[in-house]
This record gives structure tokens, C-alpha cells and sequence, in this order.
């Protein structure tokens, strides 16, 4: 294992490191979450209406083989939940006009205005910490969140922060 600067004495105090990391992550998991969980009870929806709403209006168009390859869900996972959220209004679909069998999604006003009030919720827990542990940290933060990716993912992931990537 390449553990860089991470300096533990033995493998004991390396392991019990690691698991304060999964722990730290289920538990901020768990908060990051959780307030976005409540609004979307509000609305009979769960946290893959939640993944898809926020996808698809940082994604306006996307097709919905985009969607999946984000997501990594199942077609018929997707359909379950994306047929829920255009039948209740949130999200619009058209068909491609250079592929007609492709379908291109993107949010409603109502669904904008529900991405808005989930991602505030999100944004402020974010920016709060952000704010407390200065901007080395945040950066230390993101490369940690990249390297948790799976390998195959890294670059994809990385061109929605940097078109050149």
C-alpha cells in the first residue's frame, strides 16, 4: 500500500487510522445526507431521486446512457425513479433531434427549485467546513475523494471539474 506521507509506526496504528477514515466518512456520509433526506421525505422521494435531480440540472441535455454511466444504476432502477419525477413535474424530457431514440433530460422549474433547496442545505455543511479548516485542507480533501474513486472512474469523474482532463 502507497500511503505517501502517511507516517503511522505499524501496521496496527495504520489499520486503526484507515478505520477512523471509514468511520469519519460514514458519519459525515450520515449528516451530509441527512437534511436533504428530510425535504425529499416531503415529497415521497429517497436519496436516488436526490442523485438524479442534482445530475440532471448540473447536466441540462444529458442523456439518460449519461445518466447511468454517473450513476451506475441499473436502466431499470432509473426508469423507476426518473418515470416518477416526470410524472410529478420535476424533470422534462425531450428527444434528441440527432438521435431520436435518445432521450435528453433536464430539470422543470420545480424541479430547479427543489435541486436549489437540497444543494443549499448540502452547500452550507460544506462551506461551513471548508471555512474551519483552511484552504491547504480543502485541497489535501478533494485529492483524498479523488484517489476513493475507483481507478477506472478518476479521469471521467475529473472532467466535471476540469473540461481538459
Amino acid at each position: 500500500m502507497n500511503t505517501g506521507d502517511f507516517q503511522a509506526t505499524d501496521e496496527q496504528a495504520q489499520d486503526e487510522a484507515i478505520r477512523q477514515a471509514i468511520e469519519l466518512l460514514f458519519f459525515a456520509y450520515r449528516d451530509f445526507t441527512g437534511e436533504a433526506d428530510d425535504i425529499l421525505q416531503h415529497y415521497g422521494f429517497g436519496r436516488a431521486h436526490h442523485r438524479v435531480i442534482y445530475f440532471v440540472g448540473r447536466n441540462a441535455g444529458i442523456s439518460v446512457n449519461q445518466l447511468l454511466a454517473i450513476l451506475k444504476i441499473t436502466k431499470q432502477s432509473l426508469a423507476r425513479v426518473l418515470g416518477q419525477l416526470i410524472d410529478e413535474g420535476f424533470v422534462e424530457q425531450r428527444t434528441d433531434e440527432q438521435d431520436r431514440r435518445c432521450r435528453l433530460m433536464t430539470l422543470s422549474a420545480t424541479g430547479k427549485r427543489l435541486e436549489r433547496q437540497l444543494t443549499a442545505a448540502q452547500s452550507r455543511r460544506i462551506s461551513r467546513a471548508y471555512q474551519n479548516v483552511g484552504a491547504e485542507a480543502v485541497q489535501g480533501f478533494r485529492l483524498i475523494l479523488r484517489q476513493i474513486i475507483n481507478e477506472e472512474d478518476q479521469e471521467r469523474v475529473a472532467g466535471f471539474f476540469d473540461p481538459e482532463a
